[in-house]
């Protein structure tokens, strides 16, 4: 099954995070309703791990605000 991944980038040699880890399917796109919110989850994603980039160590260990988020990340 494929996954989306959204990690951290660093320039520097600290490990990468993985922020966004979802596993899904092809047939997962027949429903709009999934693919608007997947859309949604990404966004956040995507603004979490630009969040952690640009604030250094100490916002990696900050919770994640949104509950739906917390159970995707890894």
């Amino acid at each position: 099954m494929a996954q989306i991944l959204i990690v951290t980038e660093s320039p520097e040699e600290t490990p990468r995070t993985v922020v966004y880890r979802e596993r899904i399917a092809p047939s997962d796109f027949d429903s709009a309703h999934f693919t608007g919110q997947l859309a949604e989850r990404v966004g956040w994603a995507v603004s979490d791990a630009d969040r952690l980039e640009h604030t250094g160590e100490n916002a990696a260990s900050a919770p994640v605000a949104a509950a739906s988020r917390e159970v995707v990340a890894g």
